[in-house]
């Protein structure tokens, strides 16, 4: 390991985060080597640092003296920090790739495969009465430390100091379900007068741009509203979700001490608060003199997103990332949530052969496997027709927009429709006419082609879930095509070595916990943005009405 990736880290590259005065410190070079060896070995900050100590061969290849006494776990943790903090958290990772693409263990044109897992925020598990007071709490925590003179003359620091001195917890609230609103609403009381104080003319503009207080701002438009009551006092008054409506889930926040992270859910089993991460490495098959050998796998991108951002938007930055480090994938292996017709289109004409389940038709005809599919219409574009299994054309053809992409709606004759023999087979509709809604040419051909492929025996055998290696680099089973050969060391596949985002500042009186992403929330549909129970209840569609109304205007 030393002898090929001695030279490999230098320290220049970290020059910017480190300052020329203090005491002298290790080594980032070091440290990156360090950080490399521990993700290979999955190990937790103490047990690389023992591992510094007690393992010869890793004083070996980070050049330790034999009666080196090592160093505090800490370091490791506070370099990682401070690269996040210099954004350069990428610079080893991009180094190392950039050697192994030199040194020819990757390259253009072989098999790759992409596939998410989640990541959890170290952070509490917050229903909307504990995180409003909890934003209030931190909120008053940074403006005390940035503007405490300021903040003295302008708020009863006594009074909220006495009912935010403690860490706002759901386990020490009132039982009475008639106090835990009319605190919810105290809370929401202090949240404005504060947002009000800051807002103010005479007020610092630079005190609106500290995170938690314009984390609580977003906070307050969310969860309150202010009315007026029968003697037209000016009232606060928490949102219910069912009448005054909520935020969609990319926008709704979940905790003052990491303002991205995101709840998320996929499936009836996993639900996690935090983000996600899309990891790409290389499947490509060794040769069958190699077949007894494991075959190397080598992670080419690491892509971090929100929770909530879905798979398919995510698939145009891996592909872009990996055609800047000259590693075009020749085939790129993902799951039924990555591709869509213009993206599987726009990849093959950069050289990609994105194998990946197609998007399949989700017309009724198609879920109840009978009657007329759309694959079923004879499509001329040359002349805008379609032709109906029975032999009649269409009588409408319209370029419109649906959303947001462009798309062909075909309309047919109501005399031909309710004449026809096979218009029970062909549509349902109150009209009694079918109506077709087609992309354009090419990625109509495109995603046409693709499920044509994908019913094929060839493609059904390659990409079988059992086949060897059809596991993506993730910690979840995937549907994805199969590469052969499991994972080496080069890419284990623990949850505990995945990278995450580094979280928010943190307050010093909370105590950060991850909530289990294998379990349903604990928190009810009144107190959590969504909840999961053991019955397991079809969500409910709530409407997502002007919630950001009624607010705005009173700060």
């Amino acid at each position: 390991m030393r002898d090929r990736l001695g030279e490999v880290f230098a320290d220049e590259p970290f020059t910017e985060a480190f300052g020329r005065r203090g005491a002298p410190g290790l080594s980032p070079a070091v440290l990156s080597l360090l950080t490399v060896l521990q993700f290979a070995e999955n190990l937790t900050d103490r047990q690389a640092a023992a591992m510094a100590v007690r393992a010869i061969d890793w004083k070996y290849a980070i050049g330790a003296k034999l009666t080196d006494t090592g160093f505090d776990a800490t370091v490791l943790s506070r370099f990682r920090t401070r690269l996040a903090e210099h954004g350069l958290e990428r610079v080893a990772f991009d180094r190392l790739l950039e050697v192994c693409r030199e040194q020819g263990l990757v390259g253009a044109g072989g098999k790759q495969r992409t596939d998410s897992t989640h990541v959890l925020s170290a952070v509490r598990d917050l229903n909307r009465t504990e995180l409003a007071g909890e934003s209030v709490r931190a909120a008053l925590e940074a403006l005390a430390v940035a503007a405490g003179g300021w903040l003295a003359d302008a708020v009863d620091v006594p009074e909220l100091a006495h009912r935010y001195e403690e860490r706002v917890n759901g386990w020490t609230m009132p039982s009475s379900r008639t106090k835990r609103e009319r605190l919810a609403v105290v809370f929401g009381q202090d949240a404005l007068a504060l947002c009000r104080a800051v807002w103010a003319p005479g007020a610092p503009g630079w005190l609106r741009e500290i995170e938690p207080v314009a984390f609580l701002r977003r906070m307050l438009v969310q969860t309150y509203y202010v009315s007026t009551d029968a003697r037209g006092r000016e009232v606060i008054v928490k949102r219910d979700a069912d009448k005054e409506g909520a935020p969609p889930g990319h926008l709704r926040l979940a905790s003052p001490y990491d303002p991205d992270a995101r709840w998320a859910a996929k499936g009836d089993d996993l639900f996690w608060l935090g983000y996600k991460v899309h990891l790409t490495e290389t499947c490509d098959t060794p040769a069958e003199a190699e077949a007894e050998v494991l075959p190397l796998r080598l992670i080419t991108d690491v892509l971090p997103t929100e929770a909530s951002v879905p798979d398919v938007k995510a698939t145009r930055p891996v592909q872009q990332n990996l055609t800047g480090r000259g590693l075009t994938p020749g085939e790129h292996y993902l799951d039924a949530g990555y591709p869509s017709a213009d993206i599987i289109h726009e990849a093959a004409g950069q050289g990609i052969t994105m194998v990946t389940p197609a998007l399949l038709d989700h017309s009724p005809q198609t879920r109840a496997d009978a009657g007329f599919q759309k694959s079923a219409f004879r499509i001329d574009w040359k002349v805008r027709q379609a032709r109906c299994p029975q032999g009649r054309t269409n009588t409408g053809w319209f370029p419109v927009r649906q959303h947001g992409r462009d798309a062909i709606v075909v309309q047919f004759a109501r005399t031909d429709c309710h004449a026809c023999p096979g218009q029970d087979r062909c549509t349902t509709s109150a009209r009694g006419t079918r109506i077709l809604s087609l992309r354009p040419k090419e990625l109509h051909e495109t995603l046409t082609d693709a499920r044509a492929e994908q019913a094929t025996k060839t493609w059904k055998t390659k990409n079988t879930p059992s086949a060897p290696g059809s596991r993506a680099p993730s910690t979840r089973p995937s549907t994805s095509p199969a590469c052969a050969g499991p994972a080496t060391a080069a890419c284990p596949r623990s949850a505990s070595s995945t990278p995450s985002p580094p979280p928010q500042s943190t307050s010093s009186a909370s105590t950060p916990t991850g909530t289990p992403a294998n379990r349903p929330s604990h928190r009810g549909p009144a107190d959590s943005p969504a909840s999961v129970t053991d019955s397991q209840p079809k969500p409910r569609r709530v409407r997502l009405r002007l919630w950001g109304r009624g607010i705005l205007g009173c700060i």
